[in-house]
């Protein structure tokens, strides 16, 4: 758990924004605050954090990705740039840092309606299909395994795991691993590995693979 005082750097997307990503700073006192400010009256639907850390100086890892990515930068005067964020999260997983993406995406989802999450819900399955594990080369029997390591869950058909001798959506094993409500709009994809890359990488790069063609 990040202190009260501590820095964090945090790279979002939102579904109304595809193909942009947000790289902005804060600190864990103020991290509600700044989610709030985000999904203001501007914005259509809530913010997803793909990714968040802990790091001893926020400004100085902030003011290195701007620069590593100033090309991609939409205006100067905003956070925003057309990136992947799986290349923002390598550079940051470079440096060894705490991930508390977990923590933020539940501050993100603390004050968001159930009719918001469902907006945003329904838009990001209006842009992409739902993950079928069959389509992603994951078949019957392969075992996926929680980002921390601590927990398993084994493929049964193209949408369905065991999870702790349960069949159920991945969505729901992944509530019960972060201890969410069974109605808290979460996606799976990042908290799972399979073969050493996260659902998420792999359904981003077939479907990315796929929108080319």
């Amino acid at each position: 758990m990040a202190e009260p005082n501590s820095q964090i750097v945090y790279v979002l997307t939102n579904p109304a924004m595809p193909g942009l990503v947000k790289i902005g700073m804060t600190t864990q006192f103020e991290v509600e605050e700044r989610m709030k400010q985000l999904y203001g009256t501007g914005v259509p639907v809530p913010f997803d954090c793909a990714f968040a850390c802990q790091v001893k100086d926020a400004s100085e890892v902030e003011k290195a990705l701007h620069f590593a990515f100033g090309t991609g930068r939409i205006n100067p005067n905003r956070e925003f740039f057309r990136i992947e964020p799986e290349r923002v999260i390598a550079i940051l997983k470079l440096l060894k840092v705490e991930d508390i993406t977990s923590q933020v995406e539940q501050t993100i989802g603390s004050d968001v309606t159930p009719a918001d999450k469902q907006s945003a819900q329904n838009l990001k399955d209006s842009r992409r299909p739902r993950m079928d594990f069959h389509e992603l080369g994951i078949p019957n029997g392969s075992v996926l395994v929680s980002k921390d390591g601590q927990y398993e869950a084994t493929v049964i058909t193209e949408k369905k795991v065991n999870f702790n001798d349960a069949v159920c959506s991945l969505t729901a094993a992944t509530r019960k691993i972060l201890g969410l409500a069974d109605d808290y709009a979460i996606q799976p994809s990042p908290h799972w590995t399979f073969n050493g890359k996260t659902l998420k990488e792999i359904y981003d790069e077939f479907h990315s693979a796929t929108d080319e063609t």
